[in-house]
């Protein structure tokens, strides 16, 4: 697990035993953090971000890490999520292998790793496990929660077990439960890890290591998170040099085959394999109307006393922008303040992590207690 945790992290020890939604515990578990600028002496400055299935809680750079974190343009002195004025906190989720309790690290109770071992991982096991810290950290309520992606599942997960835990909430290209296509893909990206005889039912080694299983699931992973409109302009027809194609049968041939090709060896080997299955089916698992008697829009008016900005992309297909939608119009049924937000942003679901010249202000503006956006208001 080592190898894949950021300088700079830090540990929580979770409440031992840690239930888990579906059964069984945790023991001498711990969380992975960082954070950000100083906890006033009223404890009411806090800002905790909850993130998306791949990312590590290094956010953004600091005294112990200098190097750029996954949200470095929107974190910081003086940025959107400004840290001269407030105590930010990032989790790495459980079940990760950045540092958190995982398939990947030590079960304290065998010396060995879990692996397959692991409990049953839900998106609101990972909630208790950011408010364990909260807690842990002496705040008793969050000015804001901010959730990305799964950190949008997350922290709506945060909000229904907790409520009145936290004053201000964004949530950026998230979902209150899956939809039928996300299902499928992320359960073709499962398969395509399972099927690899590597994997060896969650057993491998550095040596024998499911890296055909990888590079397949993060390949399909990032066509969903960038839309066909980004495809076309980025890459088009283009094909690559003939001195760097591939002397085989069927061989890479199109720019966009490299682009994948090279994104996924960089991943490969960043992430573990179980992790992923883990944190991957906890998403498709989560869903609202568990809240609500069946019906997810009841489950989110479940929420009250929370003033939410939800931001949705246009052209996200992993995460469509009615999802974002419902989202909102759960929250104003729970006689929320609530803002709803859909940027016409080319780069799809990622666009949170590259389209800044957007999502920058309607995060500083928010922050900064200048109301909510005029756009698509919902009272």
């Amino acid at each position: 697990m080592g190898e894949f945790v950021p300088k700079g992290t830090r540990w929580f020890d979770l409440p031992s035993p840690f239930l888990m939604k579906r059964g069984g515990c945790l023991n001498a578990a711990q969380l992975a953090y960082e954070s950000w600028g100083s906890l006033n002496l009223a404890r009411d400055n806090a800002v905790l971000i909850v993130t998306g299935l791949s990312p590590s809680a290094h956010a953004a750079s600091h005294e112990a890490n200098p190097e750029p974190g996954w949200w470095e343009a929107m974190l910081g002195p003086g940025k959107a999520i400004d840290t001269d004025r407030w105590f930010v906190i990032c989790v790495n989720s459980l079940g990760s292998c950045r540092g958190s309790a995982g398939p990947a690290s030590i079960n304290p109770e065998t010396g060995a790793l879990y692996g397959l071992s692991f409990p049953e991982l839900s998106i609101e096991d990972g909630a208790r496990a950011a408010h364990a810290l909260v807690r842990g950290l002496g705040i008793v309520q969050l000015d804001t929660l901010i959730g990305c992606s799964m950190g949008g599942m997350t922290a709506l997960a945060y909000l229904l077990q907790f409520p009145g835990t936290a004053r201000r909430h964004i949530n950026i290209c998230g979902a209150a439960h899956a939809l039928p296509f996300s299902i499928a893909v992320r359960s073709l990206q499962r398969e395509a890890i399972r099927l690899d005889p590597l994997w060896n039912e969650g057993e491998y080694t550095d040596e024998r290591y499911p890296e055909s299983g990888m590079r397949i699931a993060r390949k399909l992973g990032v066509l969903t998170y960038r839309s066909a409109l980004e495809w076309h302009g980025r890459f088009g027809r283009v094909r690559m040099d003939n001195e760097l194609r591939e002397d085989e049968p069927f061989g890479l041939e199109f720019q966009v085959e490299s682009y994948l090709e090279g994104h996924a060896k960089r991943f490969v080997r960043a992430f573990d394999p179980n992790c992923y299955l883990y944190l991957s089916r906890s998403m498709d698992w989560f869903d609202t109307a568990e809240y609500g008697e069946g019906s997810v829009e009841r489950g989110l008016s479940r929420i009250h006393g929370t003033q939410s900005l939800v931001i949705g992309i246009s052209t996200d297909i992993l995460f469509p922008v009615e999802q974002q939608e419902q989202i909102a119009e759960g929250l104003a049924l729970g006689n929320n303040k609530v803002a709803f937000l859909a940027f016409p942003s080319p780069q799809g679901h990622d666009a949170f992590l590259v389209d800044f010249d957007r999502f920058d202000p309607a995060v500083r503006r928010f922050l900064a207690g200048e109301g909510l956006p005029a756009s698509d208001p919902l009272d």
